[in-house]
């Protein structure tokens, strides 16, 4: 793998991500989570209502990746999948939250950001952990550009970092996630629910690996 080449790619396409809102009113919004055991990946997209965060749909696929993980290029491994994922539902979201990055990376191009390239959809990145920047104010800070926000969900746990990935503000990627959250919990409702059946395909997945060799 050309890792030089995947960079001038991620920084040809980062100059197409566009970082203001441009969507109409959202009615449904989309989650997506990923989950690896052995050397299966679980991909899931789920569709919530937004006014009530109730879900509506919910697809996942097992895929074995192409590409091992590479820092900063989760992307290529994991946004085949996704796609894939996406495509079989029958209710498409207005917008997609993704357990992962968007203008918060090196080059401009988390997950959540190439995925709503790709997708040509409106996306946020929510990330549990910090890859990139520093922070300063609640915000997190890249050569002086505000790239994420740092958001306190829940009591003695971690706080999230929330981006914009594509087609959304920075403000709105913000009230977006907060409407999202449900008290007592860490995690926006769309990426939680992606993640609770994301983990219950890995225990199923184990569990019949571990039947097969006995």
């Amino acid at each position: 793998m050309d890792i030089k080449k995947l960079e001038q790619e991620q920084l040809k396409l980062a100059k197409k991500i566009v970082v203001k809102d441009d969507f109409l009113e959202i009615n449904t919004i989309g989650g997506y989570d990923a989950a690896y055991t052995g050397n299966k990946m679980i991909a899931v997209v789920v569709v919530l209502d937004y006014k009530t965060l109730e879900v509506i749909e919910e697809k996942h696929i097992i895929t074995t990746p192409k590409i091992p993980y590479i820092p900063t290029f989760l992307s290529y491994r994991e946004t085949p999948s996704v796609i894939e994922a996406f495509n079989l539902l029958e209710n498409k979201p207005d917008l997609l939250m993704c357990d992962a990055n968007g203008i918060l990376h090196p080059r401009k191009l988390g997950s959540a950001s190439h995925i709503g390239l790709l997708l040509d959809i409106p996306t946020i990145g929510v990330a549990k952990k910090l890859i990139c920047g520093e922070e300063k104010n609640g915000k997190i800070l890249i050569e002086g550009d505000t790239r994420a926000f740092v958001l306190e969900t829940k009591e003695h746990a971690k706080p999230i970092y929330v981006s914009p990935g594509h087609r959304v503000g920075l403000r709105s990627a913000l009230k977006i996630t907060q409407h999202c959250m449900k008290e007592g919990n860490k995690l926006p409702e769309p990426i939680r629910f992606a993640h609770r059946i994301a983990a219950k395909q890995k225990a199923q997945l184990k569990k019949e690996a571990l039947e097969k060799k006995e």
